[in-house]
């Protein structure tokens, strides 16, 4: 369960998932953990969608949650970032797996946060908060991305320092990475910010946006609905001041079946 989830629900057994294996768990924090699968070959995902994934209870029904794929489409396995809750019905059990014990994953990805949404741009603004950096881990780590635009910028906003997870990899090791550095190094940008405690930037990425901080600090010019594109997602209230602020430019929320300036992840809004 990332804090994006949708409520648990059980749903019928039977052919809606499949079983797969846990081959690494990191846990970053008392409240933060990752963990990757195996990937049946059947499983086909485009880069920032989500499944529902759980665990089987004791009566043999699944308990399952949404969650971001944080894995590029391209990979052999599933990875997966999720906070900790401790009297949580889904993760209460799920933060205790271990290498080799077995998850669900469903057999239908789905979502919105993809490149098929978007219009063509110059940038590509990826604003998250907390677990909401799942879907950017996979974009980022796909090629297309960098296909598609000039520079790409993955925002994070945490409360704590210790919650900037997945740091080194955004702000370094992608861009060297043998493969695929090349093509990352020269567009992507990481820029991680923290509410709660001293850092070298801090405020939610709403008031940095709202004050220019954001765009001084990577040198960009303000948002500019004919070259710059928006992916949102994180806790409701900070995508409702997200997305406003955008409509507030004259942005158009998009969608597979009508590409837009923005988009966001509608399964993950309390409506």
């Amino acid at each position: 369960m990332n804090d994006l989830s949708i409520a648990p629900a059980p749903v019928k057994a039977g052919g809606a998932f499949f079983v797969e294996t846990v081959t690494w768990v990191q846990h970053w924090t008392e409240s933060l953990f990752s963990f990757r699968t195996t990937r049946d070959p059947a499983l086909r995902f485009s880069s920032g969608q989500f499944v529902m994934v759980g665990l089987t209870k004791e009566d043999g029904k699944p308990l399952v949650r949404a969650y971001s794929i944080a894995s590029p489409a391209w990979h052999e396995e599933l990875e997966f970032y999720s906070i900790k809750v401790a009297d949580g019905p889904l993760t209460s059990r799920l933060q205790k797996i271990k290498v080799g014990d077995e998850v669900l994953v469903g057999r239908k990805p789905t979502g919105t946060l993809v490149l098929d949404g978007l219009k063509p741009g110059k940038r590509l603004y990826m604003l998250g908060t907390g677990t909401g950096l799942a879907p950017w881990l996979s974009l980022a780590r796909d090629p297309e991305v960098y296909e598609r635009f000039d520079q790409v910028i993955v925002t994070h906003t945490v409360r704590n320092v210790a919650d900037l997870n997945y740091r080194e990899l955004l702000s370094g090791a992608l861009a060297e990475d043998e493969i695929l550095g090349e093509l990352i190094a020269p567009k992507l940008r990481y820029y991680p910010t923290v509410t709660r405690e001293p850092f070298q930037t801090q405020g939610r990425i709403t008031d940095l946006i709202a004050s220019g901080q954001l765009f001084r600090d990577l040198g960009n010019p303000p948002f500019d609905k004919a070259v710059d594109r928006v992916m949102l997602c994180g806790g409701p209230s900070v995508l409702t001041d997200l997305k406003q602020q955008l409509l507030d430019l004259g942005y158009e929320e998009g969608s597979i079946s009508s590409p837009g300036d923005f988009v966001l992840e509608r399964a993950f809004v309390e409506t």
